[in-house]
């Protein structure tokens, strides 16, 4: 019943933008934290960036500066706009949701592939 869709991904050049969306369904999302992760090929799944219901983030350090999440409560959509691109962003990305009630990972999207060519 949960639903996670991504889109936006794509390919684009090394230094432009994107911004990905992830449409939720079937959860509460007030009650919600949204993610973004990424997993590059080979690579482990890592955390990106999070927000609350109330519009507090938190980002890996290495992103912070160029990456922006955001969410609309209204509309069940979370964001994450990625500025000054480079080929290492390349990754499959995911929406996660957590409902903070509850002990556990939470639901993930399908992911979007973005590409980052240099």
């Amino acid at each position: 019943q949960v639903q996670l869709v991504e889109s936006g991904g794509g390919l684009v050049q090394a230094g432009g933008s994107l911004r990905l969306s992830c449409a939720a369904s079937g959860i509460i999302f007030s009650y919600s934290v949204m993610g973004w992760y990424r997993q590059a090929p080979g690579k482990q799944r890592v955390l990106v960036a999070t927000i609350t219901s109330g519009g507090g983030t938190n980002y890996v350090d290495s992103l912070k500066g160029r990456f922006t999440i955001s969410r609309d409560n209204a509309k069940n959509m979370v964001y994450l706009q990625m500025n000054s691109l480079k080929p290492e962003d390349t990754a499959v990305y995911y929406c996660n949701a957590k409902d903070v009630r509850f002990f556990g990972d939470g639901s993930w999207g399908q992911g979007t592939q973005v590409t980052v060519s240099s």
